[in-house]
Parts: C-alpha cells; sequence; structure tokens
C-alpha cells in the first residue's frame, strides 16, 4: 500500500502549478510510504499526481506515478492480486509491462476497455489514472474500501484534490467528502473546462453484488457448504501471500484471526516463500490479557515465530492525539480497538516487517458481534449483516488500515476477498448464530464458519478446540479489560460534571451531542486537529432498535457475554 494524491485545477487560472505546494501535502502522507516518493505535473491541463510509495511487489522496479509514454499516469494505493491472470486471460499477453508492479496493469486494461476495467480488478486499491492524451482522469476506490480515499473542493471552484488521507486535503478545501466505496469517477475533458466533483459529476457505482439484499438464502446443502467455505477463505489467503518483503500475521486468539494465521501456516509450509516456512506471529495485550493468553496457545499449535507485545493503559493514553490525527475519527469503538493495534504496528516494524494478514470482516460477515444474539428476526439479522458490510470503511477497514499505515506496514484481510463475501453473507442466519450441539444450552457466533474448519480432509483439527470455540472478543475488550475501564477513569479526571453537562444541554454542540465524558474526550481532540470536518465522521454504534442491546459497544457490555458488565 501506499499513499496518493492528485489535483485537477480550473484552467481559467493562469498561475502556474506550486509544485512544492504539492509535495509538501503528498509529504503528508509519506508514513504510508515511506520507501520512496514521485510526482507529476502537467501544467498546461492543470494536473499533479504524487505518490508515497510502501514497496510489497516489484521492490526494485515498481516506483509511481507509473507513466507509460507520456500518455497514461497512474498513481495507485493497493495490490492488485489477480493481475498475472489479466495479462495472460483477459489482455491475452498483448502488453509486456514496463515496471514489477501489480498495478500496472490498470493502464493496460483501461487502453482496451475504459472505466469498466474497474470491475475486473480483484484487489485492493484507490487509484488515479490521467489518460493525457483524452483529456480524461479516472478515480476509482475498492469494492468495501478497504483502501481509505478523500477528494476536497477548493474555494472559488480552483480545483478538486484527491488524496488517500484527508490530512492532506484540510488546508486547501473548502469541502472535503468520503470517496464511496465501489465506484469511480470518470472525469472527461480535463483541462479544458472548470472542474467541480461536487456540482458537475455523478460517482459511477460498479459494484453491484447479490448480497446487497434484504433477504438471505433459505436452501443449502450443509456439507457442500462447509468445503465451499474452507475452498474459498484458503484461496483468499493465498492470494493474499502475494509480497516480496517480510510479512506475518496479527493474532489475537479468537476465531477470525486463529483461522488466518492457521490457514497462512499451512500456506506457507505447502509453498515456502523468499521468507522461509515459518510463520511470524504478532499479540498485543496489558499484562495478563485474555488475547494473549489465547494468542499463545494458537502459536504452540501451530509452531509459529510469536512475539507478544504488553503496552499499559498510560502508553496507551499517551498515543492518543498521534492516534486521532492518524485515523481522522473520533469514534469510540475505533480509538479504543486501534490504540493496541497502532503500538504494535510500530513495534512489528521495527522488526522489519512490511505486510501482516490480518481477521477483520468475519463478524460484520456473519454476525459474530454478541449483540446479534438479539437479532427479532433472520431478516433482521441479514440487513445487519449487510449494513455492517457496506459500512466497514468507516470502521473496521478504516482502523486496519490507518494504525499500521501509520507505521509503515500494510494489513490484508482476507475474509474481505468478494468471492468469499458472495458465498458467506447470504448464508442464513439459523447457521450463523447456532447451537454447537444439540444439547448445548445457548447459541454460539459464527457457527458455520468454525463447523467448517473442525477438520481438514485428512480429519486433521486446524486449531484446538477451545480456540475454535471460543466466545466473541472484541479486541479491545481481550487486549485486558483494564484497557477499556483505565481509559474511562482517566476521561473522569479530565472532564468536570459541570463541562459535560453543558454539553447535554446543547451549550457547545448543535449536533450530534456526545452521549458521554468518553465521546466528548475524543471529539475534543478531533475537532482541535480537523476544525469544521467533523460531518464526514460516522459513529460504531450496536443495533440500538433490538430489545436487550447496550449503547456501550464494548461485548461485554451484553448480557451473553460470559464476563458481562451488566
Amino acid at each position: 500500500m501506499c499513499g496518493i494524491f492528485g489535483f485537477l485545477g480550473n484552467t481559467t487560472d493562469d498561475n502556474v502549478l506550486d509544485r512544492e505546494h504539492f509535495l509538501e501535502l503528498s509529504k503528508r502522507l509519506r508514513h504510508r510510504g515511506p520507501d520512496w516518493n514521485g510526482i507529476y505535473t502537467d501544467n498546461i491541463n492543470k494536473v499533479v499526481i504524487a505518490h508515497e510509495r510502501l514497496s510489497i511487489v516489484g521492490v526494485s522496479h515498481g516506483s509511481q506515478p507509473i507513466i507509460d509514454n507520456d500518455e497514461f499516469i497512474l498513481s495507485v494505493n493497493g495490490e492488485i492480486y489477480n493481475y498475472k491472470e489479466l495479462y495472460k486471460t483477459v489482455l491475452h499477453n498483448k502488453y509486456v509491462p514496463n515496471t514489477h508492479s501489480d498495478c500496472e496493469v490498470i493502464i493496460h486494461l483501461y487502453k482496451e476497455f475504459g472505466p469498466n476495467c474497474v470491475k475486473m480488478l480483484d484487489g485492493i486499491f484507490g487509484f488515479i489514472l490521467y489518460d493525457k492524451i483524452n483529456s480524461k482522469l479516472l478515480v476509482a476506490r475498492d469494492p468495501i474500501g478497504i483502501i481509505p480515499l478523500y477528494y476536497g473542493i477548493l474555494s472559488d471552484n480552483k480545483g478538486t484534490m484527491i488524496a488517500s488521507e484527508m490530512k492532506s486535503l484540510i488546508d486547501d478545501c473548502e469541502d472535503i467528502q468520503l470517496f464511496p466505496p465501489g465506484h469511480y469517477l470518470n472525469i472527461d475533458k480535463v483541462g479544458k473546462i472548470k472542474i467541480n466533483l461536487k456540482n458537475e459529476y455523478d460517482f459511477i457505482k460498479y459494484f453491484n453484488p447479490k448480497w446487497d439484499t434484504n433477504t438471505c438464502s433459505i436452501t443449502y446443502n450443509i456439507d457442500s457448504l462447509l468445503e465451499k467455505i474452507r475452498t474459498r477463505l484458503t484461496e483468499s489467503v493465498d492470494k493474499r501471500l502475494m509480497t516480496d518483503v517480510p510479512f506475518g500475521v496479527l493474532l489475537s486468539g479468537g476465531l477470525d484471526s486463529s483461522l488466518i494465521a492457521a490457514i497462512a501456516n499451512r500456506q506457507i509450509k505447502s509453498k515456502p516463500s523468499l521468507w522461509g516456512e515459518k510463520l511470524h506471529s504478532f499479540s498485543i495485550g496489558l499484562k495478563d490479557a485474555p488475547d494473549l493468553k489465547y494468542a499463545k496457545i494458537v502459536a504452540d499449535y501451530l509452531g509459529t515465530i510469536h512475539h507478544e507485545f504488553n503496552f499499559t493503559v498510560q502508553e496507551g493514553i499517551d498515543c492518543l492525539n498521534d492516534l486521532i490525527w492518524h485515523l481522522e475519527t473520533p469514534d469510540v469503538t475505533t480509538i479504543r480497538a486501534s490504540t493496541p493495534m497502532f503500538l504494535m504496528s510500530r513495534l512489528i516494524k521495527s522488526m522489519g516487517i512490511k505486510m501482516v494478514l490480518s481477521g477483520e470482516g468475519a463478524d460484520e460477515i456473519l454476525g459474530g458481534y454478541l449483540y446479534f444474539h438479539n437479532a427479532p428476526n433472520r431478516n433482521e439479522f441479514h440487513t445487519e449483516c449487510v449494513n455492517r458490510v457496506k459500512g466497514l470503511h468507516n470502521f473496521d477497514c478504516l482502523r486496519a488500515n490507518k494504525s499500521t499505515m501509520a507505521w509503515g506496514i500494510e494489513a490484508r484481510v482476507p475474509f474481505l476477498d468478494k468471492s468469499f463475501m458472495e458465498l458467506a453473507i447470504p448464508i442464513d442466519p439459523a447457521l450463523k448464530l447456532h447451537k454447537k450441539t444439540h444439547a448445548s444450552t445457548k447459541k454460539i457466533e459464527k457457527y458455520i464458519l468454525r463447523k467448517a474448519f473442525e477438520k481438514d480432509e485428512n480429519g486433521e483439527p486446524y486449531l484446538p478446540e477451545e480456540i475454535l470455540w471460543r466466545q466473541k472478543e472484541q479486541f479491545s475488550d481481550g487486549v485486558g479489560y483494564n484497557w477499556i475501564d483505565g481509559l474511562k477513569e482517566f476521561i473522569e479526571t479530565q472532564i468536570s460534571d459541570e463541562e459535560f453537562e453543558n454539553v447535554l444541554n446543547g451549550c457547545v454542540y448543535t449536533r450530534d451531542i456526545p452521549k458521554n465524558k468518553e465521546e466528548l474526550y475524543y471529539r475534543r481532540i478531533y475537532d482541535k486537529l480537523f476544525p469544521g470536518r467533523y460531518k464526514i465522521v460516522s459513529r460504531w454504534i450496536p443495533k440500538m432498535d433490538w430489545d436487550g442491546v447496550s449503547y456501550d459497544p464494548s461485548g461485554r457490555a451484553q448480557k451473553v457475554h460470559d464476563n458481562s458488565t451488566k
């Protein structure tokens, strides 16, 4: 992954492009791409495309922007997993790549298919492609929004900026918006007309999955379904092992990360990489945290080279300002879970690792959060899954990407593979939330996933049973229950009851009033760092329409949790 920046100016402005200024704006993304940077400027058509590179594939010959005969200029943040297949089966070996970059294929697909090339990509991406000869600009974001992307409108319609993170836009842009996932923007007549994304152009939705409905599947063959789940998730992990640099896996000891670790461990043993047959795994938590205990069990079982990190509540509190600067959100759930991930990523970076696999997405796809136990019926359960997946770009994808990329580490998320989602999202909720055995007294979340990976075709278990059937533990809880409790205790000393009462009475905020001191504390930091930009923020809140669901996003706040605080 990398950081991308683009500028599309109003050609009625006679001023020469300020190259130094754009380099400075691109530099704000350098944590995303510390390995190299590049910039392309077209003073006639008022186009700037810049790139901050994190080299994962094609380390020696993959610098960007990629320039093809001074006709096509491309800057990509992401990975295209099917690039070799595309050259062979779609482009029929018509083009010989000029670089070793997996992203170059986008240029050649565009030559043949125009904007429709976006539909052919299997990967994660946010990119800007300038077709100089035809005066066109194509901007696109991956289907789920695993890669962040923003756009901003300059005052007086002087132009438009596009960037991987909002921090590159805040000083110049009057209005900043999220670039919608699963959409592209095809701008014609670059350099010949005034540009204003907000008023003159429509985003084209190219990702229209069959699972985006209000109904779920009720027809299935259980044995066939279990086999398909194993096959598709294994294939998803396998394609994400495409790398020319050292890598590892984030391991919390929960079901999702443990499964990804188990599958990856099998893959590298059967197909050793440049980096050997041993998988590196990484865990973090307060001393004696639940996740550390279970992660060690998984690591010992798999035989990984395991790295365990500790942090303190104070160290977490100390990094909150830096963390919110990188996350660009004051959302409580995101901050709670991002803090240990942010700290762990810094430690991983110090060991020379540049890519990690992570388990985000399974809870949204399969209804794994504990509040799903309160779903009133199967259709509402399914609809909530769909809505959670469609909102991932605001929460778990944002957290996983920005917490790791703050230190130049790329996180890949196999559960969010298009093929796996196509299979798993429509599965009947009765198989997602299900009793482990007929004798069970309560249902277990993500049952069908657990059952699919109980044993392989040779009867060998993927994971120890205590891990495979471990209750869902949200990351912010699993790193140590004292983490959230300690945060709340600290914030209590920072905001007086009188201050908070003024907030509740509407004396400070006119909309979206913080409901507790923790929300207010993060909001204050965010408003200081990104003044006037709160309108693009989303908040992760459990489904409050369902009876018995707690407002607090912690899993411990739900009654079904084994250590419920209620």
